[in-house]
């Protein structure tokens, strides 16, 4: 059982640290150099977006959940538990405040293309601040992947 926890929380770091490079630095870009519909390549990447979001806060739970069974009370002492609770945290962040806010920001420039309208500079700005937070993230997703064998020891 103890090999099994193991290789998942490697399996677990392995797919949110992936998918944050993958999506962000890989699909995202090509989505958007491929398609000559802009408004149809963010919606994808959105999309993207929400379902590693939503991936990073299980490999997240899972992530804690390793770190107590197998450090017990002192895993709160661990940078690596620090590290897992920055990561998710930025996660719901992205998932629950400002995507949402992004998401309204569309919907109130409904017919036009969100770009296009009064809002264009609001939404730039949100933008922005998401990917910062997402590079952010990313960055220390890489130190993650870094220090995973501190917590299998």
């Amino acid at each position: 059982m103890r090999k099994l926890s193991e290789a998942l929380y490697l399996l677990a770091i392995t797919l949110w640290v992936g998918g944050l490079w993958a999506l962000g630095y890989i699909a995202a870009p090509l989505l958007f150099a491929s398609l000559s519909d802009r408004q149809l390549a963010g919606m994808v990447a959105g999309q993207l977006f929400a379902i590693i979001g939503w991936v990073g806060l299980g490999c997240a739970a899972y992530l804690i959940m390793f770190l107590l069974s197998r450090q017990g009370g002192r895993f709160v002492k661990s940078a690596l538990f620090w590290l897992v609770l920055l990561m998710a945290l930025m996660s719901l962040v992205s998932q629950f405040g400002i995507q949402p806010l992004m998401a309204q920001l569309k919907a109130d420039a409904f017919p036009r293309e969100v770009m296009e309208s009064v809002l264009r500079d609001r939404f730039a700005t949100w933008h922005g601040v998401s990917s910062i937070l997402y590079l952010i993230q990313s960055l220390l997703g890489l130190w993650l992947v870094v220090w995973s064998n501190r917590g299998l020891r």
